[in-house]
C-alpha cells in the first residue's frame, strides 16, 4: 500500500494529514486558483493559475506530486491540462492533453499510479482518458462510462477503484472503475436524487460523497468497499449545484463555490468521520461556480 500526506503520531496512533487543498477555473473562464492549507484552512491565491481563463472543468491529483485542472470551456471547448507541481505549484501544462476538447469534464485518481479525467459536453461520447504516472502519458479506456454523460462528479477509493457520478440531465447513475483493470461496473444503488452539475470527494478509503442540485442540500454518502449508499442528516449549508470537491485525506471533505443562478464564496467542510458540517470563515477569493477541485494528500 501506498501511503501518502503527513504521517503524524497520536495517542490513537498514525494518521494521514493532507497538504492542501485547490479550486481552479470556473465561471465566466476564471483562471484563478484559490488555495487551502490543512489544517488551518488559511486560503491564499497561486501567483500562477490556470494557463487560460475555464469553467467546466475537472480535476485529479497525483498525490505530493501534481494536481492537474483538465478540459473545460473559454469561447470553446478546451483539451488543455495544465499541471501543477507540488509544493511548488509551479504550471506547466500538458504536451499531450484529452483525446478531444471537452468541457463539463469530471476526475479521480488511483492515488499515484494514473489520473483519469470522464469527458462531457457530448450526447454520444462515453470517453474516460487515463493519464499514466509520473509520464502524464494518455490512453483511453476501452469501456468508457455507461452512458454519454455531461457534468458528472469523480471520487475515488484510492488503490481499489474511481467512480463516476450523476450528470445532465439528473442522472442517478454511479460507474465504478475497478483498479488496476478499469473495468467497468454500474452500482445497483445510484444517487438518492437525480443530480446534476455534481461534485465528489472522498474520506480516503472509507467513503465517497457526491453533492450539488438545483433543488435540495443532499450529500449522497457511499461506504467502501461494500458501496452502500445513505445520505448524511447534515446537507450543505446552502442550495448549491456545480461546486467543487476537495479533501484531506482522512481528517475533512469539503465543497467549495457553487450556486443556483450565479456562484458563491461558500465552503463547507465536514469533518470525519462525524461527518459534522462547519463553513469556512475565509471561502473563496470570489463567487465561483462550474469550477474544480483537487488535493495534495
Amino acid at each position: 500500500m501506498i501511503l501518502l500526506g503527513i504521517l503524524a503520531a497520536s495517542g490513537a496512533g498514525v494518521v494521514l494529514v493532507g497538504v492542501a487543498g485547490y479550486v481552479g477555473g470556473g465561471a465566466a473562464a476564471l483562471s484563478t486558483v484559490n488555495k487551502f492549507a490543512f489544517p488551518s484552512d488559511s486560503r491564499s491565491t497561486l501567483g500562477t493559475g490556470l494557463s487560460a481563463g475555464r469553467r467546466e472543468l475537472g480535476g485529479m491529483s497525483n498525490p505530493s506530486v501534481a494536481g492537474y485542472f483538465a478540459g473545460g470551456y473559454s469561447a470553446s471547448a478546451k483539451s488543455t491540462v495544465d499541471k501543477f507541481a507540488f509544493p511548488s505549484d509551479s504550471r506547466t501544462t500538458l504536451g499531450t492533453g484529452l483525446s478531444r476538447a471537452s468541457y463539463g469534464t469530471s476526475g479521480f485518481s488511483n492515488y499515484n499510479v494514473a489520473g483519469y479525467i470522464a469527458l462531457g459536453d457530448s450526447p454520444t461520447v462515453t470517453t474516460v482518458d487515463k493519464f499514466a504516472f509520473p509520464a502524464d502519458s494518455r490512453s483511453t479506456l476501452g469501456t468508457g462510462l455507461s452512458a454519454a454523460r455531461v457534468y458528472n462528479s469523480g471520487f475515488a477509493n484510492p488503490e481499489l477503484a474511481g467512480y463516476s457520478a450523476g450528470g445532465r440531465s439528473s442522472n442517478t447513475t454511479v460507474d465504478k472503475f475497478t483498479f488496476p483493470a478499469d473495468t467497468r461496473t454500474t452500482l445497483a444503488t445510484g444517487l438518492s436524487v437525480g443530480i446534476r452539475e455534481a461534485a465528489g470527494m472522498s474520506n480516503s478509503g472509507t467513503a465517497g460523497y457526491v453533492a450539488g442540485n438545483a433543488a435540495g442540500t443532499t450529500v449522497d454518502k457511499f461506504a467502501f468497499p461494500s458501496d452502500t449508499r445513505s445520505t448524511l442528516a447534515t446537507g450543505l449549508s446552502s442550495v448549491r449545484r456545480a461546486m467543487a470537491g476537495m479533501n484531506d485525506t482522512t481528517n475533512a471533505g469539503y465543497f467549495a463555490g457553487g450556486g443556483t443562478s450565479s456562484g458563491s464564496t461558500t465552503v463547507d467542510k465536514f469533518a470525519f468521520p462525524a461527518e459534522t458540517r462547519t463553513t469556512l470563515g475565509t471561502g473563496l477569493s470570489s463567487a465561483i461556480w462550474f469550477t474544480a477541485g483537487m488535493s495534495n494528500g
